[in-house]
């Protein structure tokens, strides 16, 4: 190998150790850096596809899978998805390396074996050289870190929302509770699928969810249970729960981006909502959604100043303030659902 030589391939390594530094810190959830981590292998190594398997620490199955061929980048983590998991790509996971002139294949090793990374080349294509196998070797030693370090962090996440959750079923209070039902969370994950949300803002959306009236805690409970109409001093107590919410919860960094979805899912379409008079698109679109299902969920409770509606009447009431109270866009969308009989079944749990 010239000097020429040697030194375009220390720079193509210099360069794909900053490339994947920046991907880490750019990057928070485990799917979308092994998704990001499968188009930059192609780059690289100018593979025709790669893929990263992860496994399961303690089932010790692949229980997902990210691979890119240059023209689809697909992450797979339904057990439906991986069932026809190869013997080879089992192997790797365990600790083998395959080395082939088309095939690479190495494990994923910190402490234990988390899972394996493979590039591929089409057999039109040159082999893959020694310097292939190192540079891939980079890439799963920086690699390796990372999704540690984000699996951790997820596992920490799931812990506080945990926790938050825990202490809201503790002190719901008489007439109305700060948690909802896992019909209100498929409601909301549904919802948001149709209306073509990202999966990491679908996340953020069942975070509100489980988030938005915590700042109630601070609301008298005789103001919550009061039969007769409540005072203007009352309704401002009560309005200020949002701007609570955002503030018992804004400590928790990874919280950061539900806090515009708690802070205005009681404003309205016209604008006539609070706690900032927004209206239409203004009003961020998770908040528009928690709009919609939050209502309907509150019609089918029982208050103290009123009986539970029926799926039926609370469809009615959600048509009547279509483009008043909520987005007419999602209104329409729940209600393409709710002629649905699955959806229409998941509506009716909602009843209380």
């Amino acid at each position: 190998m010239t000097t020429v030589q040697a030194s375009k391939r220390y720079r193509l390594v210099l360069s794909a150790v900053h490339m994947v530094y920046r991907l880490v810190n750019s990057t928070y959830s485990v799917g979308e850096l092994t998704l990001r981590l499968t188009r930059l292998l192609c780059q690289f190594i100018h593979a025709s596809s790669a893929s990263v398997y992860l496994i399961d620490p303690i089932k010790k199955n692949v229980c997902m899978v990210a691979s890119f061929d240059n023209q689809i980048n697909i992450l797979r983590q339904k057990p439906s998805e991986l069932k026809n998991i190869s013997s080879q790509v089992v192997s790797v996971t365990k600790g083998a390396s395959v080395i082939e002139d088309f095939t690479i294949g190495l494990p994923l090793i910190t402490d234990d074996y988390i899972g394996a990374i493979f590039i591929h080349r089409d057999e039109k294509d040159d082999a893959f050289e020694e310097f292939d196998r190192q540079l891939l070797s980079v890439f799963a030693e920086q690699v390796v870190t990372a999704i540690k370090n984000l699996q951790f962090s997820q596992q920490q996440e799931q812990i506080i929302l945990g926790s938050i959750k825990s202490i809201g079923n503790l002190i719901s209070k008489q007439g109305h509770s700060l948690t909802h039902t896992p019909a209100y969370m498929k409601i909301v994950r549904i919802l948001s699928t149709q209306l073509n949300i990202s999966d990491d803002g679908i996340r953020s959306l069942e975070y509100a969810s489980l988030l938005h009236d915590i700042g109630i805690i601070d609301v008298p409970i005789s103001i919550l249970a009061k039969h007769e109409e409540l005072t203007p001093q009352e309704q401002k107590i009560i309005r200020g729960h949002s701007t609570q919410s955002v503030n018992l919860i804004k400590p928790v960094g990874f919280l950061k981006p539900i806090l515009p979805i708690i802070m205005h899912h009681h404003e309205h379409y016209d604008g006539s909502g609070y706690p900032s008079g927004l209206k239409k698109e203004q009003i961020p679109l998770g908040a528009r959604i928690i709009a919609v299902v939050d209502a309907f969920e509150a019609m089918m409770q029982i208050r103290p100043y009123r009986k539970a509606l029926t799926v039926d009447e609370a469809i009615v009431e959600l048509k009547a303030k279509s483009g008043t109270q909520f987005d007419p866009k999602i209104v329409d969308v729940f209600l393409k659902l709710s002629r649905q009989k699955n959806f229409r079944n998941i509506l009716s749990l909602l009843k209380g």
